[in-house]
């Protein structure tokens, strides 16, 4: 070339397990849709920008002759082939209603794109009633898709997993009103945020942000993960991830009476509101410690947990009872904006066990204190009014009180509608008057994103306490 001209050349290196996608690059006039000029070659890849952020990026192999790029990009297409893990068929669901009304624009805007540069072909279902996942999953063949993915806030997410995990009981012929002992769900699930909270999300990606979760799906990062049945004593109420008895799900019950409220509003409105008339529950809880093996070392864990569930005995349930304002039980940290460290940073994605986070009956003062903990980077658990244990069941009993002024007893009626004591289930509803069991069974699902110990640490933004 020109002699004047100094082109610096700099080598750089692309790893193939971080290219997703290969398209041949062509020229063509304005309404064009085949044929044209060959150009080269075009590669996707998916870099980390940093704080957890994940992005694609195009790199151009320019190149005329048409037997060297079509040699190129078939020998590309079967090495991206071979990667197992990543889908090639997605079941996606979308809920139009999350947060503010931003999930269809979110998946069609930000997230289809992707999967179709990485041939992925989807059936898309946009929900149209509370419920509607789980009865399209029942009758779904699921052998037809690689994963399912869902477009939503927690409570869209949780549906789903119940969804997905209800038909694998179904199919292995299982009893579905009363689960023991759950099969494995058979294909992952995928997560885009496009709720309130994101606590799923965030916990899997460390970021509410969907390109992250969009690309996390299509490199076909699988993370096994522990699933809690909830149980009366005679039927299964539903799986999920995490549950909050008492504040928590006073809160969440507030704040769907208020759904004619804006999301933020109705958030911020049900939790200053449940503060204001602060009132501790009286229950009893009964839990059996995580037991932790002390031979086999050579056992895988999965192997390990399975034989410490049948090593439980009744001898070893504990039993405490009292008030309590807020009681916690949670099969994985629980990450957040609101609590950068997680709602339960001392249990893990997979460990086999739950985190039981008990709040005794306090000052609202102190109690506030705690809640502000969870900003913050200080321990949220170092009050003499709470107390943390690492399980695998519990089980939770309302008892009503005795002796109560009338003024309580107008306000346990009035919360306690028709006798029904609320849940927070993964962000849903549900009311429920008898004992509730909880089960947590080790990774029985797997979710596309990574292990919470290998994110980056990311800040607070939440300051509304």
């Amino acid at each position: 070339g020109d002699s004047s001209m100094v082109l610096q050349a700099q080598e750089e290196m692309t790893e193939l397990k971080d290219v997703f996608s290969v398209k041949l690059k062509r020229r063509r006039f304005v309404g064009q849709k085949k044929g044209g000029i060959l150009l080269g070659i075009t590669i996707f890849k998916c870099i980390n920008k940093g704080e957890n952020k994940l992005t694609d990026c195009a790199i151009h192999l320019n190149n005329l002759s048409e037997d060297h790029c079509h040699l190129w990009f078939r020998q590309l297409k079967e090495i991206l082939n071979g990667f197992q893990d990543r889908p090639k068929s997605l079941k996606v669901f979308v809920n139009p209603s999350s947060h503010k009304r931003e999930a269809t624009h979110i998946y069609y805007e930000q997230v289809a794109p992707l999967f179709k540069l990485a041939d992925i072909k989807t059936d898309v279902t946009v929900t149209e009633y509370e419920g509607h996942a789980l009865s399209v999953l029942k009758e779904c063949e699921l052998q037809a898709f690689d994963g399912v993915v869902c477009v939503g806030g927690d409570g869209s997410v949780s549906e789903v997993a119940h969804g997905l995990l209800l038909k694998a009981q179904i199919d292995a012929g299982k009893d579905t009103e009363y689960i023991r002992a759950p099969v494995r769900a058979p294909i992952p699930l995928g997560v885009i945020p496009a709720g309130t909270s994101n606590i799923l999300a965030h916990t899997l990606y460390g970021i509410k942000h969907a390109v992250t979760a969009a690309l996390h799906i299509v490199m076909g990062h699988i993370q096994p993960v522990d699933v809690c049945t909830f149980s009366t004593p005679s039927k299964l109420l539903r799986f999920g991830f995490s549950a909050m008895f008492g504040f928590g799900a006073r809160t969440l019950a507030l704040a769907e009476k208020h759904r004619w409220m804006p999301s933020n509003q109705r958030k911020d409105f049900a939790f200053i509101k449940t503060l204001a008339e602060l009132k501790p529950e009286e229950c009893e809880l009964s839990f059996l410690p995580l037991q932790v093996p002390q031979e086999d070392s050579q056992e895988n864990d999965r192997k390990k947990k399975e034989k410490i569930r049948k090593k439980g005995s009744k001898d070893q349930w504990q039993k405490i009872q009292g008030h309590f304002l807020n009681v916690s039980i949670m099969a994985i940290p629980c990450l957040c904006s609101m609590a950068p460290r997680g709602l339960a940073p001392n249990t893990r994605l997979n460990n086999g066990s739950m985190a039981l986070i008990v709040v005794q009956n306090t000052s609202r003062t102190d109690f506030i204190k705690h809640l502000k903990r969870y900003t913050s980077v200080r321990n949220q658990f170092n009050f003499p009014f709470v107390e943390t244990y690492t399980v695998q069941e519990v089980k939770v009993q309302p008892r009503l009180k005795s002796g109560l002024d009338d003024k309580d007893s107008t306000y346990l009626n009035a919360a306690s509608a028709e006798g029904n004591y609320p849940w927070n289930i993964d962000g849903d509803l549900m009311e429920e008057a008898s004992e509730v069991h909880i089960c947590v069974h080790p990774q029985l699902i797997n979710l596309y994103g990574v292990n919470t110990d290998d994110l980056e640490s990311f800040q607070a933004t939440c300051s509304c306490i």
